[in-house]
């Protein structure tokens, strides 16, 4: 799903370096939500966790730890708000 973006290329450690501004989110979220198409903060605006979640397992092929659900939960709140509840912030809390 990463397209031509090369993992040597300016434009995906821009990817990268930007994704991991979320709360939560490391080199290898960032690279997994590049994966789904996501390419900035706010292409994570409004979306369904849940479904973002489905994707990637997908994309993997298997099931993939219910964490991931928990920071992607994480990451739609931070880029769908403007201001944001310091305890909303960590994945953690996003739990079932």
């Amino acid at each position: 799903m990463r397209g031509e973006m090369s993992s040597t290329s300016p434009a995906y450690k821009t990817v990268i370096k930007e994704l991991m501004q979320i709360p939560g989110v490391g080199k290898m979220i960032a690279y997994d939500l590049l994966n789904l198409g996501i390419r900035n903060i706010a292409d994570l605006k409004d979306r369904d966790p849940e479904e973002l979640y489905q994707q990637l397992c997908n994309f993997q092929g298997m099931h993939v730890d219910r964490c991931m659900l928990y920071v992607f939960r994480c990451a739609v709140y931070f880029a769908s708000n403007d201001e944001h509840d310091p305890d909303l912030l960590k994945w953690w809390n996003w739990k079932d």
